[in-house]
């Protein structure tokens, strides 16, 4: 990384901040229209409509959408193996603020389900962060990309209508931040295509139709997790959810930026054992803060 590839760091920083007050202010507007349920079947239509009218609700969204310009923004300037966990410290954040303003404090257990979390991720940033690299996107590689993204999006969304009610709050939180880590790809992608062509002097319209399609993919992938993640809101801890916002969003998202936009092109055989050993440390430590949060 060079020192422009640096400043990516606190903008992603900045990024994790209005990610956390963002999601605990979602989650109270959540509760204050009544639609905190058991988890399972997703939340009805009208439930999102009165979401969608609640001041408080989108008072919250409107904090996440500056997350996501911090976050675009961040991904810009560096790789995204790089970026992506640095939100993970949303999840402390989250977490103390929830606790402080429940008059509660964090139990043992939770602490050490977050630290897992934040040692996982920050061990895989830094490696990331001494191996990576930003790499020309070519044709080939958005097209990879589009087929995984249409692969989970069929995947899980047809595991949503075929088992909706038997689906718990974990399915919902881990959906979500699988489908939110290919947003960030998708984000990604478009952002090198487009640097290419005004690097080149040429139209904003010479992208070419494969970015164009991302940028759908994006709209598609993103109101499918923006309903699993409220559905995962309505029925319990907002730390879990942004838990799988930070945890699983960037294990996901560097993970198809280390395997198919070739940001790992270079590495060492090594640092790849560490990703996925970090990979898996990382999902268990959501797994373990689901059972110790499970609502507030």
């Amino acid at each position: 990384m060079n020192p422009i590839d640096d400043l990516g760091i606190p903008v992603a920083l900045l990024g994790a901040f209005l990610l956390s007050f963002g999601s605990a202010v979602q989650q109270r507007g959540v509760s204050a229209v009544g639609a905190r349920d058991d988890g399972k079947g997703g939340l009805a239509i009208k439930q999102m409509i009165r979401l969608a009218t609640n001041r408080q609700w989108l008072g919250g969204a409107g904090m996440v959408i500056l997350a996501i310009v911090c976050q675009l923004s961040a991904l810009a300037l560096a790789p995204i193996a790089v970026v992506q966990p640095i939100g993970v410290f949303a999840l402390v954040i989250t977490a103390f603020i929830i606790a402080r303003a429940n008059h509660q404090k964090l139990d043992a257990p939770s602490i050490r389900s977050i630290a897992i979390c934040v040692i996982a991720v920050v061990i895989f940033v830094t490696v990331a962060a001494l191996t990576t690299h930003v790499s020309r996107i070519e044709n080939r590689k958005v097209i990879v990309v589009l087929i995984i993204a249409g692969v989970v999006v069929l995947g899980l969304g047809g595991t949503f209508l075929l088992y909706r009610r038997r689906l718990g709050r974990l399915f919902y939180v881990i959906a979500s931040g699988v489908l939110f880590g290919f947003v960030a790809t998708l984000a990604k992608v478009i952002l090198g295509r487009v640097e290419t062509v005004v690097g080149a002097h040429h139209s904003a319209f010479a992208v070419g139709g494969l970015t164009y399609l991302c940028l759908l993919g994006i709209v598609v992938v993103g109101l499918l997790g923006q309903y699993l993640q409220q559905s995962a809101f309505s029925s319990g801890s907002p730390e879990v959810v942004v838990a799988g916002l930070t945890v699983i969003d960037p294990i996901v998202g560097a993970s198809v930026g280390l395997a198919v936009l070739g940001e790992a092109a270079g590495a060492p055989l090594w640092s790849f054992f560490v990703f996925v050993a970090a990979g898996i440390l990382a999902v268990f430590g959501v797994i373990q803060l689901s059972r110790r949060r499970p609502g507030t």
